[in-house]
């Protein structure tokens, strides 16, 4: 597939192979000029050739509190939901800097207020809501814990093997690596070791285990 591409982003052409065996044979298709956009959370893995033809190669941040808390608060406008300032920033903060993750429990949050309250969200209500949903004030959930504590009660906080740690917990190991270990990473809590996964002295004091300073 990628051999396909260089064509057709160098010289906007492809040629395709039509038929099987001796019957063979390429259709030479000219493209229209055309803008390729590509994304990936796993560069390491396309060719350099390939990564070498796009012109530009950025990297996508974690969005800030600031501009989190402005997401939450157009959202709660385009949802019709009140929500002042305090409530606005509790959901940015458990959002994981991920705009997606702040829609998706402003929703829930929303939901908790129009029952419990007059349909305002404030920090209380949002931390009430969200500690029904089990997603703490740095917005780890039971998996993210559940990972964390396996690595710290089992493995006296690692290192351990990705594949361990995925049969401990029943998970596969491409959800971990790629939903959980990146956020853990961004927070100081998981190191990636040659050896493998290693719980940080931060990840004992966010879950409130004494952490032995004698490992």
């Amino acid at each position: 597939m990628e051999e396909v591409l260089y064509s057709a982003m160098e010289d906007y052409y492809v040629d395709i192979i039509i038929g099987q065996g001796p019957t063979a044979h390429p259709v030479h298709f000219t493209l229209p000029p055309f803008t390729l956009v590509g994304a990936t959370t796993k560069a390491g893995s396309l060719s350099a050739p390939l990564r070498d033809r796009f012109g530009i190669v950025s990297r996508m941040e974690y969005y800030s509190l600031e501009d989190l808390r402005q997401i939450v608060h157009r959202s709660a406008d385009v949802l019709s939901t009140k929500i002042d300032e305090s409530g606005a920033v509790e959901i940015a903060l458990r959002s994981r800097g991920t705009p997606r993750v702040a829609n998706r429990l402003l929703r829930r949050v929303r939901d908790f207020a129009q029952v419990y309250r007059d349909g305002l969200i404030t920090k209380e209500i949002a931390d009430k809501a969200l500690s029904i949903l089990s997603v703490d004030n740095k917005g780890l959930d039971d998996l993210d814990r559940q990972i964390l504590t396996t690595m710290i009660r089992f493995y006296n906080g690692g290192p351990v093997g990705l594949s361990t740690i995925a049969a401990n917990i029943g998970e596969e190991m491409e959800t971990i690596e790629d939903m959980y270990e990146p956020y853990l990473l961004q927070l100081g809590f998981l190191q990636r070791t040659p050896r493998g996964r290693i719980a940080t002295p931060m990840a004992y004091d966010h879950l409130g285990i004494t952490y032995d300073t004698e490992k």
